[in-house]
């Protein structure tokens, strides 16, 4: 059972709230700010955040019957019936009402109103995303969402937090972890194309179909590099430049793309999500070698 939950978790996708954290921190302790408590509570937060996401995204894509016997991603448990939907419906409110209260400690002890419409948002839409009576990833809305959410908000808000101000080179540094957390949707819903159809599932990928999507993926992959070149004519400092030590993984990434398809695009899904991690490690030194 420890490990359904654990599954249900989707632990390739968990980057993509951890490196938003560590970026929009590591760019705070740049500028001379760093709370360690604060950090802490925030990378749990967003973790939290994603995770009710996926739970959330478990029973609504069960319900409307995108989660089938024929998908080819990893099996969901709702799907495969080792989670009741009661069940799930129950930790995903003990984990909403636990986030809000770690999230009240981050509004008082300096984050203010901002952070809290932050908090509030981020907990709607993670039910908006596949739930309510306009779900964004039925609607190929959900790409533009998680280049909001785990990108510019994500970034702006770890850095805000710990630094009670915001620069313009915190959101340029926002779209690089956006970017790449939109290909590790992008790939999910490359693989799942032809069973998101079945379920009148229409998201971008459907929309324009398998080709142009991953065309779409190496754009974004690229788009995502060419931040950390901005950082660096904008604050001349060469060390900005570290993450493009990544770059030729990348583009192995996106050679093997054009060459995989079906189940085996699970393989480029992990892929995309290490690619994330490495860009998010070598982003965040960057701003903590002085």
């Amino acid at each position: 059972m420890l490990r359904i939950w654990i599954d249900a978790l989707r632990p390739k996708t968990l980057p993509a709230s951890v490196v938003p954290v560590l970026i929009g921190t590591a760019m705070a302790h740049y500028d001379g700010y760093f709370k360690p408590v604060v950090f802490a509570l925030t990378l749990l937060c967003s973790l939290l955040i994603q995770v009710i996401t996926n739970f959330v995204n478990e029973i609504y894509d069960y319900k409307k019957g995108a989660d089938t016997s024929e998908r080819i991603g990893p099996r969901r448990a709702v799907a495969a019936g080792l989670i009741k939907v009661r069940t799930m419906k129950i930790v995903t409110a003990v984990l909403v009402v636990f986030t809000f209260l770690v999230g009240l400690y981050l509004v008082y002890s300096g984050g203010g109103i901002f952070i809290l419409g932050i908090g509030i948002l981020s907990l709607v839409f993670a039910y908006l995303y596949t739930g309510g009576p306009y779900p964004l990833a039925y609607k190929g809305l959900s790409d533009i969402f998680v280049l909001i959410f785990f990108g510019i908000i994500a970034v702006t808000g770890s850095y805000y937090l710990q630094a009670q101000r915001l620069i313009p080179e915190v959101l340029i540094a926002s779209l690089a972890p956006g970017f790449l957390s939109m290909n590790i949707l992008g790939i999910n819903n490359i693989r799942d194309i032809e069973t998101d159809k079945k379920a009148g599932k229409i998201t971008l990928a459907v929309r324009i179909g398998e080709k142009p999507a991953k065309i779409m993926y190496v754009v974004i992959n690229v788009l995502a590099f060419i931040v950390p070149v901005i950082l660096y004519f904008s604050l001349e400092n060469k060390y900005f430049l570290m993450p493009l030590l990544v770059f030729p993984i990348s583009l192995i990434i996106c050679l093997n793309l054009f060459k995989t398809s079906g189940a085996k695009l699970n393989r480029i899904l992990a892929q995309t999500g290490l690619l994330l991690i490495l860009y998010g490690i070598a982003n965040s030194i960057s701003f903590i070698i002085k």
